[in-house]
């Protein structure tokens, strides 16, 4: 059992930073009157036919135990928006420090986009109603096209 101490205490742990920056998406998706950490409804869509976690509008810079972030947001119409940005702030910093142990020295938020409520679940509703394999689905389009040349 000491053999075991002995070699997690000398031994290191990376977290990367793209650990970090879904923890930073999922904290500021918790606030209230936030949308998606994103730069725009093209890049939700994109990440849902790419199938990658939606961290854009998020970077993420760790010098040795520090951590500082840049994250963009999209805040829902009515809202303040001073104060979304700053539970934004608290919850990102919150959640870091307590899942890593780390020290976040900065968390910057750019409010990107003002966005109505209505309209995003209109989209929401839109991109459903899309077939579950896009990517497939173009394929056997651009395959088709290739034949009837």
């Amino acid at each position: 059992m000491s053999a075991k101490k002995e070699y997690l205490k000398n031994g290191q742990v990376h977290i990367s930073t793209e650990v970090l920056s879904i923890i930073t998406s999922i904290a500021a998706r918790e606030i209230e009157g936030v949308g998606t950490a994103s730069s725009g409804i093209v890049d939700e869509l994109s990440s849902l036919f790419n199938k990658k976690n939606n961290t854009k509008g998020i970077k993420i810079e760790v010098k040795e135990n520090n951590v500082y972030i840049d994250i963009s947001i999209n805040v829902e119409y009515g809202y303040n928006v001073n104060k979304v940005a700053e539970a934004v702030q608290e919850r990102v910093a919150e959640k870091i420090e307590n899942m890593t142990e780390l020290n976040v020295t900065s968390v910057n938020v750019n409010v990107a986009n003002v966005f109505i409520k209505e309209e995003e679940e209109e989209v929401k509703d839109e991109i459903e109603d899309l077939p579950d394999n896009v990517e497939e689905s173009e394929t056997k389009e651009e395959t088709k096209e290739e034949t009837e040349e």
